[in-house]
């Protein structure tokens, strides 16, 4: 055990008999082994797990992210004794058809083929739930569990229960409903799990007009009721033309590692199957190699027999009176784009999950977004954003704050009052501040930034620059963040001359940066109103005889302004600077007293 590494990856436990009986991750391995070993657990599962160790295997990977993948892979290769069965696509629940002489219809996890028709698997389960609730409504069909037969039937052998007397079974079992009409019902409750609800509708409009042509208008108002709950269900759930009729459409987003594709079973123009899932990339593999390999996982895990697939792209797959589209418009498009839409959601929960797991990898995965727009040569790790403050040219201020791996790091913040610059001239101020810092940094040796933001356009960019390249020879890249007519951060300039970056407005990366400009404008605004109550505050107690410069300072601190030491009593003012000096401070500033 102390050979094991501190780092992140899988260890098995296996047993006197060489079985793994237990997979687990860890970010530390080490460390989380060791765990089990040194101390009294509790739990009894846990004891008996660590008493049948007696061999342990590991695999060290790169991530966290990789760990829970590998151990995800490994608990479903293996089924070890000891691990909670994991929930894929293989096991979200499914809707039964059973193959009884009354069939039932209900959801479960379990598959076993001799038991009937299965439907599924749903990965979106309010769906699957919504079927079984139109289902319900429309057909009486039985809930209960045991077996119903002809000779038991005949003989009386059952008796009704509750849902026959509230209208929510048909009474099979007493022979209320005839085995013909259930296996109707049957039949048209396949059909709808299917998709074909268009037909279904077809023989209920035929059904009305026969029994309204023969008088019998109860039944036809029942089947209509039945017809409108029918018509409901589809125009909700239709996305597009009902003649859109029995395809599968694929679409694919990738990254560096991994890709992720989505697929859609659509049929008579409603979504009946979708599901998304992930393909770690193995040799670089492109999307077109990627999207073949989902296309046979997929039709061969949901039995698709579908003529037609939908596609991005062209790919160099072929099956036997199978049809690619590629289509760029229409109706089909309009399926292309839902599965894209799928696809992009997922993985931006993934992404958001991996990012619980480990929030250092967001860092690292937003600057190297960012390296890559900027076309940069290195990962920007420390990057430094300035901005200015002031009021009509007076108590001018700077501030600079620093990110590192895309976090604040504060105590490298740094505020600065301008000192040579007269008036509001911002590209002055920014050019003496640049000067400061940098130019001290330089020459006490300390790690320059490896990226310079400025809170503006073009004008600051090129102060930036005039003291980094011109003046301190320093070869540092320099971006903008230029805002519109509504004072909002709309585009990323960078280079010289500056061009726009194009990046979405919703992205992960836009979001950064944002926050990169909202940080240093709160900073700086916060040090220019600090300054300024200060000088506010010093302006009038200056005045005042008998007051120094510790009880100004003592004064500032516990009121924060001159107008809440007007407002202030003598006792407040005297528990901060004694009686006699709050005595002068009211008798100079007035009587205007408010208790505190």
């Amino acid at each position: 055990m102390d050979n094991l590494p501190d780092c992140p990856g899988c260890y098995q436990f296996l047993d006197e008999t060489g079985r793994i009986i237990y997979v687990g991750k860890a970010k530390k391995l080490k460390r989380r082994v060791a765990s089990y070993f040194q101390k009294e657990h509790e739990n009894r599962k846990t004891r008996h797990l660590v008493q049948s160790i007696r061999d342990i295997k590991y695999v060290v990977v790169n991530t966290e992210e990789d760990a829970l993948l590998l151990e995800n892979n490994l608990i479903k290769q293996w089924n070890p004794k000891y691990n909670i069965l994991l929930k894929d696509g293989k096991t979200y629940p499914s809707i039964l058809v059973t193959n009884e002489y009354f069939p039932r219809i209900f959801q479960t996890r379990k598959i076993n083929k001799r038991s009937g028709t299965y439907f599924g698997p749903y990965s979106h389960v309010p769906t699957m739930h919504t079927l079984l609730e139109l289902i319900a409504n429309l057909y009486p069909i039985r809930t209960c569990k045991g077996a119903i037969t002809a000779e038991g039937i005949e003989s009386g052998k059952y008796r009704e229960c509750l849902d026959y007397y509230i209208h929510k079974c048909g009474g099979a079992c007493i022979g209320k409903t005839s085995r013909e009409e259930y296996l109707r019902w049957i039949g048209e409750a396949k059909e709808i799990l299917k998709g074909n609800t268009r037909a279904i509708e077809g023989e209920m409009v035929s059904s009305m007009k026969r029994l309204a042509e023969e008088l019998r208008f109860e039944e036809a108002e029942a089947v209509k009721r039945r017809y409108l709950m029918l018509e409901n269900y589809r125009s909700k759930s239709e996305v597009v033309s009902y003649q859109i009729s029995n395809v599968d459409v694929f679409n694919i987003v990738s990254d560096e590692k991994i890709g992720y594709v989505n697929y859609l079973h659509v049929t008579n123009g409603c979504i009946t199957q979708a599901f998304t899932f992930e393909l770690k990339k193995r040799l670089e593999e492109t999307d077109e190699e990627l999207l073949t390999l989902g296309i046979g996982e997929m039709r061969k895990r949901y039995g698709s027999k579908s003529k037609e697939i939908i596609l991005p792209f062209h790919v160099e797959l072929q099956l036997e009176g199978v049809v690619y589209s590629v289509p760029q418009r229409g109706e089909k498009r309009k399926l292309l784009e839902l599965s894209k839409l799928n696809v992009l959601q997922y993985r931006k929960d993934r992404i958001s999950q991996s990012d619980k797991l480990n929030p250092e990898q967001k860092g690292v995965r937003l600057m190297k977004e960012l390296q890559k727009a900027l076309g940069m040569g290195e990962i920007p790790a420390q990057i430094e954003c300035f901005d200015n403050s002031n009021m009509q040219g007076t108590d001018a201020v700077a501030a600079c704050v620093v990110f590192l791996m895309g976090k604040p790091s504060k105590k490298d913040y740094r505020k600065y009052t301008i000192k040579t610059v007269e008036g509001a001239d911002d590209y002055a101020s920014m050019r003496e501040v640049v000067r400061r810092r940098y130019s001290r940094m330089k020459a006490e040796g300390t790690r320059l930034p490896d990226l310079i933001i400025a809170d503006g356009g073009r004008g600051q960019m090129e102060s930036i620059r005039e003291i980094v390249e011109d003046e301190l020879g320093l070869s540092i890249p320099i971006a903008g963040l230029a805002k519109n007519d509504k004072h909002r951060t709309n585009e990323l300039l960078y280079g010289f001359p500056p061009k726009v970056i194009g990046m979405k407005t919703d992205s992960p990366l836009f979001f950064f940066l944002t926050r990169v400009q909202d940080e240093v404008h709160r900073f700086a605004i916060t040090f220019h109103r600090a300054k300024r109550s200060r000088h506010q505050l010093a302006s009038e107690l200056d005045e005042i005889k008998g007051i120094g410069k510790k009880s100004k300072a003592a004064l500032l601190k516990r009121f924060g302004s001159v107008k809440r030491i007007r407002s202030a009593n003598e006792e407040a003012l005297a528990a901060v600077i004694g009686k006699k000096k709050a005595k002068i401070i009211r008798e100079s500033l007035g009587n205007e007293v408010e208790n505190a």
